[in-house]
């Protein structure tokens, strides 16, 4: 609907005339497909008289250069707005990112994707933007009691993201997109004297008795001032040396299984109670599914409609798969995580690094040469049939036609099946189709790891873990808001917030 069409939509619905008002603007806009008439629902603000205050709140950087100092390890979401709050309250950050920058990045998960040629450092989970960067940028959470989303997205829209994403119901970016606003928010950072630094793998923290001084990096340099430890979940060798540094670590409950793939028009179709080609007005359908399969949760994750799987390992010799979708959802296939609860209490062993340990020996068990993926069809699973052929799929690398019996562990498979019994009967037999197909394994949805923090988010004097890799997050919007608050309390324990 064009603006013009919206404002007198608006003034017929209050009653005035077009001409008292002087503009209109969305609030909210949220998709009801609930029932078979699907409807596209809009809060509006209407405006009269003067000009209408701006969308957002620019932030206002100073230049830092010559100031306190704070070290960020890690430029994924946690990271990146960590620094820019670091940033904005006047404290220099000095970011130190093991990968490399985005655009190099691409080349490389390209590589990956081409030729199943893997670089430990620079792939979907290290560099740039982290693994935030290419998950699609859905900024959906549900975290808005933990810190301000409304600064999150403003800040993103500052740095280019669509306006859109301050009043969609499920906010959106694409991973075409992001990569730009990433490079977009280092260049402030730079811009006001702060710096970013690639190659900068972390491999030790400089301590003093239970203060953290700065850290060490495998090339040998040192870098002094309170840390920001925001390193992801996929950065099992910082678990590690925080152990030996005498951090406090636990083992944390997770969740795994495997990536599915339909059609995104059998979606659609499913979503919007509708047979033949999706009304032009509606974006392509996504999904969230969630049950109980002998007491374990299963549900659906960071669906991404129009979407394709990428090869998402961070080590040869284990195998991974994640989701992304460009910022149209323009492709023929959507898929999901599809994955059942993994509860530490379920291990035999339990150490801090318990979880991580079972998570990998899925990962290992998944792997073929070359990142070639296991892969079922959905119904042949449920069936307990190996599949003798499998569908067309977005995934870059071969399928290797496979049990996910096999595969999973024992009960994440007959959770799985279950559910998927379950997701079918919820849209009459649709959803569990001969056309869907399984890739394994989806692995990477949040830490097994937590490292263990007070309310003021610091393991002794200086340490302030933050983000998915701490434990305490799971999501672009979530992770910068834990990241903002971990710069926050360093702020406030070093008397630097101005």
């Amino acid at each position: 609907m064009s603006y013009t069409a919206l404002k007198t939509a608006a003034c017929r619905r209050l009653r005035i005339p077009d001409d008292e008002t002087s503009s209109v603007r969305i609030v909210r806009r949220s998709i009801d497909a609930r029932r078979r008439d699907v409807r596209i629902n809009l809060s509006l603000r209407v405006f009269a008289g003067d000009n209408p205050p701006e969308l957002y709140r620019k932030t206002e950087f100073p230049y830092v250069e010559g100031k306190k100092e704070a070290v960020v390890v890690g430029f994924g979401p946690a990271g990146i707005f960590a620094a820019l709050t670091l940033l904005e309250h006047g404290i220099r950050p000095v970011v130190l990112e093991r990968g490399k920058n985005v655009h190099e990045r691409l080349k490389d998960t390209a590589r990956l994707s081409r030729d199943g040629i893997l670089d430990p450092e620079s792939n979907y989970a290290f560099g740039e933007g982290g693994a935030g960067a290419f998950s699609d940028g859905k900024l959906y959470t549900r975290s808005s009691k933990r810190g301000d989303v409304g600064r999150i997205l403003a800040l993103l829209v500052q740095h280019g993201a669509e306006e859109s994403i301050l009043w969609d119901s499920h906010p959106h970016i694409g991973s075409d997109r992001l990569p730009y606003i990433i490079e977009a928010m280092r260049r402030t950072i730079e811009e006001h004297g702060g710096s970013v630094l690639f190659g900068k793998k972390v491999t030790g923290l400089m301590r003093k008795g239970d203060e953290t001084e700065g850290v060490v990096c495998q090339d040998g340099s040192e870098y002094r001032g309170p840390v920001i430890l925001a390193a992801g979940h996929s950065a099992k060798d910082v678990y590690s040396f925080l152990l030996s540094s005498g951090c406090s670590l636990e083992a944390k409950s997770t969740a795994i299984g495997v990536r599915l793939e339909h059609p995104q028009a059998l979606i659609d179709s499913i979503q919007y109670h509708a047979a033949g080609k999706r009304n032009p007005f509606l974006p392509p359908a996504a999904y969230s599914f969630v049950t109980q399969a002998g007491g374990r949760g299963v549900y659906s994750f960071c669906m991404c409609p129009g979407g394709v799987i990428v090869p998402a390992a961070s080590e040869d010799g284990l195998q991974v798969v994640n989701g992304m979708s460009p910022s149209s959802r323009g492709g023929k296939m959507a898929n999901s995580g599809m994955i059942a609860e993994l509860r530490k209490e379920e291990l035999e062993e339990s150490d801090p690094l318990a979880m991580l340990r079972f998570v990998e020996n899925v990962e290992r068990r998944c792997f073929n040469p070359g990142f070639a993926a296991p892969a079922q069809r959905m119904d042949d699973f449920v069936k307990g049939h190996v599949s003798s052929s499998l569908p067309v799929s977005t995934y870059p690398r071969p399928l290797v036609s496979a049990a996910m019996d096999d595969l999973l562990p024992p009960f994440i498979a007959s959770a799985l099946r279950e559910g998927f019994q379950a997701f079918g009967r919820m849209t009459g037999g649709r959803f569990l189709t001969h056309d869907a197909l399984m890739i394994a394994p989806e692995t990477r949805t949040s830490s097994p790891v937590r490292i263990l923090r007070d309310q003021n988010m610091r393991q002794g004097r200086g340490l302030y873990p933050a983000g998915e890799g701490a434990g305490y997050a799971g999501g672009i919007v979530s992770a910068a808001i834990d990241g903002t608050e971990a710069a926050l309390r360093l702020g406030g324990d070093y008397g630097c917030l101005c």
